[in-house]
Order: C-alpha cells, then structure tokens, then sequence
C-alpha cells in the first residue's frame, strides 16, 4: 500500500500546486475560453508529460540542488524571463498573429512541450515538497518502484487540475463569449507576474 502512498501523496500536491497563476494553467484557461478543447487537452497531456522527468530530477537530484542555493536563485530569474516573454509574446500575436504565432497556438502538443521545458519552476517546487513529506514520515521512496509511482502521481495531478480547468472555462465561455478582451488577459497576467518575479528576484 506504500506505492499508492506516495502516488496520492505527488497527485494531491501536484493538484493543489498548479492552481496557482502561472504561465501553463493561464494558456489551458486561455484555450478553454476560445473553445479549443482539442488544443488545450493536447497541450495538458504534453505537461503532464515534462512533468514527470522534472519531478523525478527533483527527487534525485535534491540533496545536491539545495546544496547550492545559487542554482535555487536562478530558478526565480529563469522564471521571471520566461513568464515576461511568454507574456509579451501572447500579447503581441493576440494583437497582430503572425503565420508563426498562428501555427505555434494552433500546435497544443507542441506548444505544452516548449512551455513547460521552459517552465522549470517545478523543479523547486517538488525539491520543497519532496524534502518536506520525507522530513515529516509521510513518504517513503527508497526503491525505484515508490519513487516512479510518486512522480507519477505528480503527473497525473496536473493533468487532473488543467482538464478541469478547460472544462470549467469552457462554462465560462459562453459568458464573454466575443468579448475582444479575453484574448489579452492571460498576456497581461503572465506579463505582470513575470515582472514580479523579477523584482523579487533582485530583493532577494
């Protein structure tokens, strides 16, 4: 029953760790929104993906990366770059699509594949949490098999969290449905986060 531990264990923290603004659960909602439920589960199932090898590289690796607390800091201005760019970027092709932004929005699989590769902050997070639930006992993931079954539980998590989210902005649709606005406010969202994350980053 251990391996089903550590699978709830990573499923429910992942669950709860990705309601949280950010740049991969704002761009589901995004397509929710415009109706693109094939996009957006394409796009969900490809982070669900990179999440696992981020979750396991946290897990193995978490001893050495909070050794260094240099390469934690640069997780926050990585962060920062990306959710500025990614932010800018969605603005501007929402604005003014380009053949390039068109195709690259209209790839869900693809699209969830560069974001989330470039979205790293998962890392950290699961260093926090993993190193947490060891210290507390409630995690046990000395064999192989315990630790796939949790970082499989973390994929699974937010696969379950982003595909009620397309399904709960696919209700809201139909409230602001044609309302030219909609497609700029994850641009902005993630523009205004991304700009918080570096002026966090150079307080710290």
């Amino acid at each position: 029953m251990m391996i089903l531990k550590v699978f709830l264990a990573g499923f429910i923290f992942s669950f709860l760790g990705s309601i949280p603004p950010g740049t991969l659960n704002l761009a589901v909602l995004q397509l929710g929104l415009e109706h693109k439920i094939k996009i957006a589960l394409r796009f969900t199932l490809a982070v669900a993906i990179i999440e696992y090898p981020y979750a396991w590289i946290a897990v193995v690796f978490e001893d050495w990366v909070t050794s260094s607390p240099l390469i934690v800091e640069n997780f926050q201005l990585i962060t920062a770059v990306v959710m500025t760019v990614i932010g800018g970027f969605t603005l501007w092709s929402a604005r003014k699509p380009s053949d390039f932004s068109v195709r690259f929005n209209a790839s869900g699989f693809r699209r969830g594949i560069v974001l989330s590769i470039l979205n790293p902050m998962a890392i950290p997070f699961w260093i926090g949490i993993t190193a947490y639930l060891k210290a507390q006992g409630w995690i046990d993931l000395s064999t192989p098999a315990l630790l796939h079954g949790y970082v499989l539980g973390t994929s699974i998590g937010v696969l379950a969290l982003l595909v009620l989210f397309i399904f709960l902005a696919k209700r809201l649709s139909g409230y602001i449905k044609d309302n030219r606005y909609v497609k700029l406010v994850p641009g902005f969202t993630l523009l205004v986060l991304g700009l918080y994350a570096f002026v966090k980053y150079l307080t710290l």
